[in-house]
């Protein structure tokens, strides 16, 4: 999607809001231009430090997830006995909504970070797990043994076939994890804690009723996860080049 159609939906979307505020006058529905005056003026501040925290978190989960995931997707995708042994306990957890867990995750590893990445990674990497087993086990087999037939070993084969092909489907479930990703993070840093976008948005500001810098932070968090798609773009271009 390039840039200038998403710069004039975001602008259209703005100008609704504010029509929409301007027309009702209430409280809790500032219009944007007061929205992001404030944006701009805490950004250097206090919101930009939660904006980086809660960066930090999404990206090292993101980064932790995908270097967790892919190899033993790989070699699920790989070998079908392997995959017929760990299945049963795929579809048994996968379903169960992670974020049940995080009363356990943090009494087990505080209300600091570890908590905050640990339980987007366990999320995350069941995900990409799947998405890598299935894309992995899609390989033709006549790819395969054509390149077996080079005189290729099993380290070369998840280098220059398994990995390259499953690569575009990583990206892919990056992709759409971001939202889940974010809406935990923001769950996650909502309480127990005292930094991230969550905590500014729930505790420092619709706590004092400031409504204005709550939706701040709301724009905030919602440009975190756009830059992280567009960075996802970004890698799948540089990435899959043959995807064109």
């Amino acid at each position: 999607m390039k840039l200038r159609h998403v710069a004039l939906t975001t602008a259209l979307l703005l100008l609704l809001w504010e029509a929409v505020a301007r027309a009702l006058r209430l409280n809790v529905l500032p219009p944007p231009s007061d929205v992001l005056v404030v944006f701009f003026r805490d950004l250097p501040g206090e919101l930009g430090r939660h904006l980086l925290t809660s960066a930090g978190r999404t990206l090292v989960s993101i980064a932790l997830a995908v270097a967790l995931a892919t190899p033993p997707g790989l070699v699920l995708g790989q070998s079908k006995a392997v995959n017929r042994l760990f299945s049963p306990l795929i579809y048994l957890v996968y379903p169960v909504p992670k974020i049940v867990f995080l009363p356990i995750v943090l009494l087990l590893l505080g209300i600091g970070d570890a908590s905050k990445v640990f339980l987007i990674t366990l999320i995350l990497w069941f995900q990409i797990l799947v998405v890598v087993r299935d894309e992995a086990s899609a390989i033709r087999p006549e790819l395969i043994h054509s390149v077996r037939s080079l005189g290729a070993g099993r380290r070369a084969l998840f280098r220059f076939v398994y990995l390259p092909a499953c690569l575009p489907a990583v990206l892919t479930a990056i992709r759409i994890s971001i939202g889940t990703a974010i809406a935990v993070l923001f769950f996650a840093e909502s309480f127990a804690t005292t930094s991230g976008l969550g905590y500014y948005i729930i505790v420092a500001t619709w706590g004092r009723l400031d409504y204005t810098a709550m939706y701040a932070g709301v724009v905030a968090m919602g440009l975190l996860g756009l830059a992280l798609f567009f960075a996802v773009d970004y890698l799948e271009r540089r990435l899959c080049p043959w995807k064109g």
